[in-house]
């Protein structure tokens, strides 16, 4: 199983994708990657929409600006 299929499933599986993942992700969408792991990808993407894989860099970016608001 490639990387890209790793990170997503370990996503998936814990409903939370970290900031180390996000930019691991980003190296290896910038490489060739067969259609398992695109379809992969896109399913991470449509589970973050839909709420269900919290996104880290999100809640740290949210954060920030609530702090910035006091």
């Amino acid at each position: 199983m490639s990387l890209i299929r790793k990170i997503v499933q370990q996503a998936l599986a814990t409903g939370y994708l970290t900031v180390e993942a996000e930019d691991q992700l980003r190296q290896l969408l910038q490489t060739k990657y067969d259609f398992e792991d695109f379809t992969a990808f896109i399913t991470l993407q449509k589970e973050a929409m839909e709420g269900r894989v919290r996104q880290e860099s999100r809640e740290l970016l949210h954060s920030k600006r609530l702090a910035a608001l006091v």
